[in-house]
């Protein structure tokens, strides 16, 4: 079984879900048949590559927030990302374009090398003091995925380089219909939406093979915290599309 996720490094939900999914996915039987597959959403794509802010400056002035408002936001994301066992930095994280961090996470993905590169760029963005939106510092965390130094340079020297992959993995989105991340599809039948509690990832797995003759797309999981492609908060932290509700309806 496949379960493809659609996520943003930019996105604290991902950085969560992931975390969620994985304990979902050690207490599934089966989980030794699941191929992973990681795929790229924009939060930002309007956002040119070298403009960047910190993140609290940004959420006090997209929302017309105090700066202790946007804290307080920043505070009640980081007790969710705590309270899964990840560390995650309130102060001096910066906010910018990534795509070129999913052209990177492409080239790893091309080596097998996908899920160390996005778990690294996960801790560098969201516990520690590095900028994701700097090329020596991915150049940096690409080697320490296990990818080849020069490889990666030239890439992310390259703006064309694994550009198209990133796009068919956005159009595919599109299609369907995730408006938000992360969104998790499995076997392309059914899709969750948010960064849903583990339990919830486990019953979706076990639902998914049970039904693996089912061909349609349905959504699984009711409301779970995500973030939308203009990275939308509101005051508890979570995402003005991170309540998109689940229902019986097929795509």
């Amino acid at each position: 079984m496949r379960v493809e996720i659609w996520s943003d490094i930019a996105c604290p939900w991902c950085y969560i879900g992931k975390a969620r999914f994985e304990k979902g996915l050690a207490a599934f039987a089966h989980r030794d048949e699941v191929e992973v597959v990681h795929r790229s959403f924009e939060l930002d794509p309007g956002r040119a590559k070298g403009d960047t802010e910190q993140v609290v400056d940004m959420l006090a002035r997209k929302y017309g927030r105090s700066p202790e408002e946007a804290r307080g936001m920043e505070a009640n994301v980081a007790a969710n990302a705590r309270a899964e066992g990840l560390g995650y930095r309130t102060e001096g994280r910066d906010h910018g374009n990534t795509f070129d961090i999913h052209r990177l996470l492409h080239l790893a993905k091309a080596r097998g090398r996908q899920d160390e590169l996005l778990s690294a760029a996960y801790r560098a963005n969201f516990a520690e003091e590095r900028s994701v939106f700097d090329d020596a510092v991915l150049a940096d965390l690409a080697v320490e995925a296990g990818l080849d130094a020069d490889e990666a340079r030239a890439v992310l020297a390259d703006p064309e380089a694994y550009a198209d992959d990133v796009r068919t993995d956005e159009r595919e989105a599109a299609e369907l219909g995730a408006n938000a991340v992360p969104f998790f599809v499995l076997d392309r039948r059914y899709g969750i939406s948010g960064g849903q509690p583990s339990e919830v990832f486990v019953q979706a797995l076990e639902q998914a093979w049970r039904d693996r003759d089912i061909s349609a797309l349905t959504p699984l999981g009711g409301e779970g915290a995500a973030c939308d492609a203009g990275g939308s908060c509101d005051k508890d932290g979570s995402c003005d599309a991170a309540h998109a509700e689940a229902s019986d309806q097929r795509i």
